[in-house]
């Protein structure tokens, strides 16, 4: 049975509670003058009230009570109600002149995973959107996703699909935010990291849980956010306070070795790099930063003084012998040959690709 399609109204005009008074007034017989007289209010007073202009007053609400015998409460409630549709009066005005800046916005993309409902109105669907990035506005949107204070760091993708961009690390903010950590503590981060390259060797139904809960242990948040269509990226680092960190990953590549390799390089930020930055993985080659980032993981995973003996590897017997002798998964032996030789297709068979359960 197909669902019916939801209908809404929206009014595109606000009745000031002053009207309701009238309409009493007139069943009163109540001239504007005799009002005037009983409520202590003067008729200027008064016609700005029928217009609008002037709110209704919880003095005023429980004066009119006394004389018209309408319950002060709503007097209050009318007032409420006519500054609540005022306001989205406004709020639809502005937005109006931003439907251009929704073009920029991976909206079917959000829509597919849930985090946007559809809407066929643009803005009531830009409302949706700015909801979803936290915002009350474009402007707004623009200074927290733009301001050099926030993104210094950018890629090429940032810098070109912004809205792409912001979309992915905002899904990933919003998975983080719901992971309850532990404050900071650099440390046990480092300590974490030893039990994790361990656990490389791990299926990820296994690794994954537990993966997660260290880190969350020691102050950071994993999440775990599929890659967007336009936004080629392998991860991302955000402090999201002074005391939590997100470290963002996406499948990007499929196999188990670059996921790890993007797992340290974050780590490799966390620890080495400021809490005012936002960190892109975007596989930079001309980035200090990124190169020293992408030296961490290499070293953490395997230190360079076994690449020679990587590359001498002439069996897959071979990759998995120095594998269980390093403590880790033949997968990412098997990837530092490829990088080493450049002989891409050579035992990517002990690569296990990942992939989303959902």
């Amino acid at each position: 049975m197909r669902a019916k399609k939801k209908y809404t109204f929206t009014p595109d005009y606000a009745v000031p509670p002053g009207a309701t008074l009238q309409e009493v007034m007139t069943s009163l017989g109540m001239p504007q003058k005799e009002l005037a007289v009983r409520t202590e209010l003067t008729e200027q007073t008064l016609n700005r009230i029928f217009k609008g202009e002037q709110p209704i007053s919880y003095t005023t609400a429980n004066r009119l009570e006394l004389v018209t015998g309408v319950p002060a409460g709503l007097w209050n409630n009318l007032e409420a109600q006519y500054r609540e549709q005022l306001a989205k009066l406004e709020e639809r005005r502005r937005f109006e002149a931003d439907k251009e800046w929704l073009q920029t916005i991976p909206v079917k993309e959000l829509i597919e995973r849930g985090h946007v409902e559809p809407d066929d109105d643009k803005v009531n669907l830009i409302r949706k959107v700015l909801a979803f990035f936290g915002v009350c506005s474009v402007q707004a949107w623009q200074e927290v996703w733009a301001a050099p204070a926030v993104a210094a760091r950018r890629s090429r993708c940032f810098e070109s699909r912004p809205g792409d961009a912001a979309a992915w690390i905002r899904q990933g903010e919003l998975q983080a935010q719901q992971i309850v950590c532990a404050p900071f503590d650099r440390d046990r981060f480092r300590s974490a990291l030893k039990t994790i390259r361990s656990l490389t060797r791990e299926e990820p139904a296994v690794f994954a849980p537990q993966m997660r809960q260290l880190c969350a242990d020691a102050g950071v948040a994993v999440a775990l956010v599929r890659e967007m269509k336009k936004v080629p990226w392998n991860g991302a680092t955000k402090w999201l306070s002074p005391d939590k960190v997100m470290i963002l990953l996406s499948l990007r590549g499929k196999g188990e070795d670059k996921f790890w390799f993007s797992f340290f390089h974050e780590a490799g930020h966390v620890l080495k790099d400021n809490k005012k930055s936002l960190f892109i993985n975007d596989e930079s080659e001309s980035d200090l930063l990124e190169q020293q980032a992408d030296t961490f993981a290499a070293e953490k995973l395997i230190p360079s003084k076994h690449n020679a003996r990587v590359s001498r590897c002439r069996s897959k017997q071979e990759i998995i012998d120095l594998a269980n002798e390093l403590g880790i998964s033949p997968g990412i032996v098997a990837g530092r040959y490829q990088f080493l030789t450049g002989k891409w297709q050579r035992y990517k068979e002990l690569i296990r690709p990942l992939q989303w359960t959902t």
